[in-house]
């Protein structure tokens, strides 16, 4: 059951799976979503392999706090400083934060910024700025060029749209699970508060913290970057070049998977996710 939680100054809601007190896991979102897109299937695996397993919505998302379409009041730190409270909410001292794009930045910047707070780090389809000058796939590049404006009036429209990124982002040469994507979207949007807000905010997010890409050395934590195969959006170079930075850390490359984390990735993941993170 999901439960609105004080992180600092404010209110995010979240959900555990699992027993207080084993290794915690905090599984961070990516741009603009929310917790729905840690499927339960995924949290309830780990959470058999002995971990405390905890998701949230990140601010602008599902049920957390909101602010108006084009003015979210916060940045990088404020991201930080949720972790940090989420933590203390629940008790955990220390945590593996596992996070997807734009959550394996924030996870990055908790490892520098407070690293007392963390025990491993798991960074799946991610990179740090100021990193190798690769950029996404051009014919990516020009789909979202091309992209028509929202019809915010329309939710239907709204929720299509979605869709077609999705289909975009997704491996190529896997066949897109349509059907799957939908009734996730689906549930994510009746969840959320304010969907545009959710879909643009993050975009506008104040960038309060330096490139750290070289600082990825002070990193001391065990780390397993994650990366699809056939990332065309934040391209695999991006992930190798995170595990040659981070000391000791072991790069899992997963074939047939693009921008994502699909059920077909939880296999390979999950041990690997135990294994970083246990005690």
């Amino acid at each position: 059951m999901t439960e609105m939680v004080r992180a600092g100054s404010v209110e995010l809601c979240a959900q555990a799976f699992g027993t207080r007190g084993d290794p915690a896991v905090l599984l961070i979102s990516g741009s603009s979503s929310s917790m729905d897109w840690w499927e339960p299937g995924f949290c309830t695996a780990l959470a058999g392999g002995g971990r405390f397993v905890i998701r949230y919505d990140l601010r602008d998302t599902g049920q957390s706090v909101h602010y108006p379409v084009g003015s979210p009041d916060y940045g990088s730190r404020d991201l930080v400083a949720d972790v940090a409270g989420l933590l203390d909410a629940y008790g955990v001292e220390r945590a593996c934060l596992l996070g997807i794009s734009m959550g394996g930045a924030i996870a990055q910047l908790t490892a520098l910024l407070r690293p007392s707070r963390v025990s491993a780090l798991v960074l799946l389809s991610t990179f740090a700025p100021g990193g190798p000058p690769v950029g996404m796939d051009p014919a990516l590049a020009e789909y979202f060029q091309q992209a028509p404006e929202t019809d915010w009036s329309d939710p239907a429209a709204v929720l299509d749209q979605q869709i077609d990124y999705q289909r975009e982002l997704a491996a190529e040469s896997v066949p897109f699970d349509e059907p799957a994507a939908r009734a996730l979207t689906e549930a994510a949007f009746a969840r959320t508060l304010d969907v545009r807000a959710s879909l643009t905010n993050h975009d506008l997010i104040r960038s309060d913290v330096d490139d750290w890409y070289s600082r990825l050395g002070e990193i001391r934590v065990p780390t397993l970057v994650v990366h699809g195969a056939e990332d065309r959006f934040i391209r695999p170079a991006h992930g190798e070049a995170l595990a040659r930075s981070i000391p000791g850390a072991r790069l899992l490359l997963l074939p047939g998977v693009g921008h994502e984390f699909p059920r077909r990735a939880w296999g390979p993941v999950v041990p690997a996710v135990l294994e970083v993170s246990g005690a």
